[in-house]
């Protein structure tokens, strides 16, 4: 009786949980780690990267590797848990694979990596790339994963022809290409927060970062900056084109991108802010005058402004709106005309609590919270979080001396500014475990590599 191997396609491996052998979930899959070998024998798999609960990325050996499923993966033995760091040697299947443009041996035709099959071979725990699921034509993998993802391996459809094929039946692996394109890897990845996804740029090589980028559109791509360390940012912005750079700074909360915008040097901050729509570089502008660790310098200039004639019924539908983040959709600011940034004359606050308390009807004015004090733009930072501790708030307006409302400082600025200028690196990295995870205990020279 013939032996069958288990085969696999990596795409359906991006962020499966690991488990184990006890049950316990220990991290998820980021990516696959192997070695290309010489002429046309497949790559042999190295190991996993899993990001475990610390978010910090640990190599884990194939041969720790009990299981490979799609909805699972499950490690044992002693595994070591020191950060990954990728060798010279080494390729990363999702991260570097997908979206290559390689050629079909037989015809010299021009193809696009989708997806990659690995098998495991037969007595062993040794696992190689075996298929190749490509779609002939130049730049034919152009969102072909996104929009076609219910469609098998080996099955055509859509733009330019899908095949499996053998990995000795394809070549250019092994070279540099340039403009690779990221939207099979990008499909991967399709559901991840901004600050995983975030993650994941991170660990790329810049010439990879910056074709991811480039893929991904401005509201995603604003979302994914945010959540970078700031040299991240700044290679990132500096790689895209002046007017595309433009664009995705105007779909930042304005407030992340005046501080991205003041690591830059003067030159280039003021071509942007040229390029970028007045009204929001105006607010940008605003926010670059104040210091940086006050109020003013913390805000954010787009908190959900009413009416005093607003009702209960219009406040609870603006903060429903998906693209407001928890502490801005927290409550709203009853202000005179005009209601955007700055404001007429400041009257109040109504927490979204007391939104679902009232009727429909029910004018925002007449159950605004008028005694708590406003915060003035230039009030330090220590003062801010004493006053979000002191009144058990998320978020509080700032208000100028005519009493005009400027903006809303929340609490998650103001983490971001408590904690060492490091911890978004420090977050992305992880910490060095203290001790046992999931029943993975921390061991020297166990990854084998």
């Amino acid at each position: 009786m013939a032996v069958v191997t288990p085969r696999v396609f990596v795409s359906h491996l991006a962020g499966t949980p690991v488990f184990d052998p006890n049950g316990d979930q220990v991290g998820r899959l980021r990516d696959l780690v192997a070695l290309l070998r010489v002429g046309d024998r497949p790559p042999r798999l190295l190991g996993v990267v899993v990001e475990v609960i610390s978010r910090r990325r640990i190599f884990v050996p194939m041969t720790r590797v009990s299981g490979v499923d799609t909805g699972q993966i499950v490690i044992t033995g002693v595994v070591n848990m020191r950060r990954f760091e990728q060798r010279t040697s080494e390729t990363l299947v999702l991260g570097e694979l997908l979206d290559r443009r390689v050629q079909l041996v037989e015809t010299g035709e021009e193809v696009t990596v989708l997806d990659i099959g690995i098998t495991q071979l037969p007595a062993r725990r040794d696992w190689e790339i075996e298929k190749v699921f490509v779609r002939k034509g130049k730049g034919a993998g152009l969102r072909q994963k996104i929009l076609g993802r219910g469609a098998a391996p080996g099955k055509g459809g859509g733009r330019g022809e899908a095949l499996t094929v053998e990995w000795s039946a394809v070549t250019g692996f092994s070279l540099e290409e340039h403009g690779q394109g990221a939207e099979s890897l990008l499909a991967t990845f399709e559901q991840l927060r901004p600050a995983d996804l975030a993650g994941v740029l991170h660990h790329l090589s810049p010439k990879r970062r910056a074709e991811v980028a480039a893929a991904l559109d401005d509201d995603r791509l604003a979302d994914v900056l945010e959540e970078l360390p700031e040299d991240d940012q700044v290679e990132i912005l500096g790689k895209l084109k002046d007017e595309r750079a433009a664009d995705v700074l105007e779909a930042m909360d304005p407030d992340d991108a005046a501080d991205l915008l003041s690591e830059l040097p003067e030159e280039e901050k003021e071509r942007l802010l040229a390029l970028m729509r007045p009204e929001e570089a105006a607010d940008v502008r605003r926010l670059m005058a104040y210091e940086e660790r006050t109020a003013g310098g913390l805000m954010t200039t787009e908190p959900i402004v009413l009416r005093p004639d607003a009702t209960v019924a219009d406040a609870l539908a603006r903060v429903r709106d998906p693209d407001l983040s928890p502490a801005l959709a927290a409550q709203v600011y009853v202000c005179r005309p005009p209601d955007e940034t700055p404001t007429g004359k400041y009257l109040g606050l109504v927490h979204f609590q007391r939104l679902l308390r009232d009727p429909p009807f029910t004018l925002v004015s007449s159950i605004a919270d008028t005694d708590l004090p406003a915060l003035p733009p230039d009030t330090p930072l220590p003062e801010v979080t004493s006053y979000l501790a002191a009144y058990n708030m998320v978020a509080a307006p700032v208000v100028d001396e005519s009493g005009a409302l400027l903006g809303a400082v929340t609490v998650d600025d103001v983490l971001d500014h408590l904690l060492p200028d490091d911890w978004r690196e420090d977050g992305l990295h992880g910490h060095p475990a203290a001790g046992p995870i999931g029943g993975v205990r921390p061991g020297r020279g166990a990854d084998g590599r």
